[in-house]
């Protein structure tokens, strides 16, 4: 069998069993033998996005339970909520023209860049994601891809590379019937035409089901999953 391993905080590990003991040991058989060894811990940079119009609903409580998560095991977590950011939501131009970002725009752009995963949370809404979060999603790739235009990476949409994502999504349906009755197709728009498009791979996902009617158990269920996930940053 092999050692237990058992991680320490501080950069720290200790690996345990009875092959750790000194040759020709004077302590009993059952004497519990450790070493200790460095650690190095890959610690993740975190960008989520809750793509609710609105303030104090679940997926905002969904986003700080993964924060509360990533933050315990020492990722670095910046958090934005769209319905807390003054932006226009409307490419006025579409991609004729670049659209400045405005300061809170310009915020979560830079936390997306500079980030190693990203968490987008969001509800299902008439069979898609809110127009708020689309037009967040529009306005925060529009400059690049104009700036794109007449070079040689126009055709390279791949702006964010190097980045995973987990998509959290909610709904008042089953999630069975999303995925083989309707078809997700909102999961499919955000994880393949945008996100694998932009660069980001992997993207997993996790989508909530009939939320609306669940029960507080269940609901501290989800909650709990999402600081799980937080804690291992996928």
């Amino acid at each position: 069998m092999a050692p237990a391993r058992q991680q320490l905080r501080g950069g720290f590990s200790t690996r345990c069993g009875p092959e750790f003991a000194p040759a020709q040991s004077p302590y009993p058989g059952n004497m519990r033998f450790c070493i200790f060894e460095s650690q190095d811990f890959a610690m993740a940079s975190i960008a989520i996005v809750v793509g609710h119009p609105e303030q104090m609903t679940y997926c905002e409580a969904l986003a700080e339970a993964y924060r509360r998560g990533a933050e315990s095991k020492g990722h670095e977590v910046r958090l934005f909520k769209l319905a807390e950011m003054n932006f226009d939501p409307i490419l006025r131009g579409g991609y004729r023209k670049e659209q400045p970002l405005e300061a809170d725009l310009q915020a979560a752009y830079d936390a997306l860049a500079a980030s190693d995963h990203w968490v987008l949370i969001f509800p299902l809404w008439c069979g898609d994601m809110p127009a708020l979060f689309k037009g967040f999603i529009e306005r925060i790739l529009q400059p690049d891809l104009v700036r794109r235009q007449g070079t040689e990476n126009a055709m390279n949409w791949h702006i964010f590379e190097k980045k995973s994502a987990r998509i959290i999504m909610t709904m008042a349906m089953p999630v069975s019937v999303y995925r083989f009755w309707y078809g997700p197709h909102a999961l499919k728009l955000l994880k393949y035409n945008i996100l694998n498009f932009i660069g980001v791979k992997p993207v997993r996902e996790t989508l909530l089901g009939m939320v609306a009617d669940a029960s507080d158990e269940k609901r501290n269920s989800w909650l709990k999953k999402a600081e799980a996930m937080g804690e291992r940053a996928e």
